[in-house]
């Protein structure tokens, strides 16, 4: 059932004649009152506990007439999840949500039967719409500490976040218009295993999408939308066995090679550069892929970009357990000393410094009045160490200083993390 009849015969807003399509004016009506900068950090903040942050490069949205009268876009979806099964035939954000949630569930399944012990499942849901469902496992058997986030977002990007990211991109949206509606979904998950042979792992999918502020529900079927999406995941060994490196690589090539064979170099690289801890001169791990901004624009060749993009994300969760299971099983068991556990917790340390000092995704987080802050803390592991001038990976640190021979292993995962290298 379409959106706006399902809401009709509900009763949520009484069946009128809509107007014949048109542009709608770039005059803000008078009675919309100042929104905060908030729904815009937040977005970004419980999409993306880590990895990203919000930018968005599209065609201008022009309004040129009277503003229509809807019932919000949040609204509309809850009623459609109601009365119809979500197909390939439905909106994008309600695909993309099905997804999140359909793949947050196997990949929580397969952990809990790793590690024998259970998540806690937090499920919480916001006044604007949307909500989120946070998975965590802390001092289980496997898993020093995982989590499995999901959040969706509809809110309300006032002028001052449009002129912001009308700074970086110039085309986002006409100049004049004095708000906009946006909606963005996503899945983030770290896992942070308690052997040090046994690597960390990340991975961030999402999607976000804007509408007409005076037609958010698409009612004329004419309204502009901006949307894109955004992803990636990467690995951080404490000990680096170049067999798991390899075929972490491999089984996301293959993902991204069904799709587009110029996608793995590219977002490889942009892997590496983006995970990268500019004031330690070291990349925080042995990376994956990331991308961002993936649009219209950057698919000159298809004919339904939006569903080509969201099939590969589609293959890129598909990937996941058979990427990272593997190589966890290999290394939970393995003995370890607690010289092993003592560089766990100085490269723990590195992580901590990246996601709360580069991540730009968990800084924008940290400033967003009434954040859910422990969503967005999830991607920390549960202990880390830091000790002055270490003696293998303190910053300024001589190389002579480095070279004890009893360090080898720790010395070799420093080589890769000073320069990146090709693992495929």
């Amino acid at each position: 059932m379409p959106p706006l009849r399902a809401l009709r015969t509900l009763g949520v807003f009484r069946a009128r004649q809509w107007p014949s399509p048109r542009h709608y004016s770039t005059q803000a009506p008078a009675s919309a009152s100042a929104s905060s900068f908030s729904s815009f950090h937040l977005a970004a903040a419980l999409v993306l506990a880590g990895g990203f942050a919000y930018t968005l490069q599209s065609r201008p949205v022009h309004f040129d007439g009277p503003p229509l009268q809807t019932t919000s876009l949040a609204q509309v979806d809850e009623v459609t999840k109601q009365k119809t099964k979500i197909t390939r035939h439905s909106p994008m954000r309600l695909r993309m949500e099905a997804l999140i949630h359909q793949h947050q569930q196997q990949i929580v399944f397969a952990l809990e039967q790793l590690d024998g012990s259970k998540f806690r499942r937090d499920e919480w849901t916001r006044p604007d719409g949307g909500g989120g469902i946070s998975c965590v496992l802390q001092d289980g058997n496997v898993f020093e500490k995982a989590g499995v986030n999901t959040s969706i977002v509809y809110g309300e990007l006032p002028r001052s976040a449009i002129d912001k990211m009308r700074a970086d991109h110039k085309s986002f949206v006409d100049p004049q218009i004095e708000k906009l509606n946006f909606f963005a979904a996503g899945i983030s998950l770290v896992l942070h295993p308690h052997n040090p042979m046994a690597p960390t792992v990340h991975l961030n999918y999402r999607y976000f999408e804007t509408s007409d502020p005076r037609d958010p529900v698409n009612a004329t079927g004419t309204a502009a939308q901006n949307w894109w999406f955004g992803g990636g995941t990467d690995l951080t060994p404490t000990y680096l066995f170049e067999e798991d490196a390899q075929h972490f690589h491999k089984t996301i090539k293959a993902a991204c090679d069904k799709h587009d064979k110029s996608y793995y170099p590219r977002f490889k690289q942009w892997c590496d550069k983006y995970f990268w801890i500019p004031h330690r001169n070291e990349a925080r791990g042995v990376g994956g892929i990331f991308f961002d901004d993936l649009d219209a624009a950057t698919q000159p060749s298809s004919k339904n970009p939006r569903e080509d993009i969201f099939n590969f994300c589609s293959s890129g969760l598909e990937a996941f357990l058979p990427s990272y299971l593997p190589i966890v099983n290999r290394r939970k068991d393995m003995p370890y000393s607690p010289k092993h556990k003592a560089w766990q917790q100085i490269r723990r340390g590195r992580y901590v410094e990246f996601n709360l000092v580069n991540d730009r995704g968990t800084a924008f987080g940290l400033r967003t009045p009434n954040a859910r802050i422990e969503s967005i803390l999830m991607s920390l592991p549960l202990t880390a160490r830091w000790e002055y001038m270490h003696p293998i990976s303190g910053t300024g640190v001589e190389e002579s200083e480095a070279s004890d021979s009893t360090a080898q292993e720790e010395q070799k995962l420093m080589q890769v993390l000073k320069t990146p290298k090709e693992w495929v």
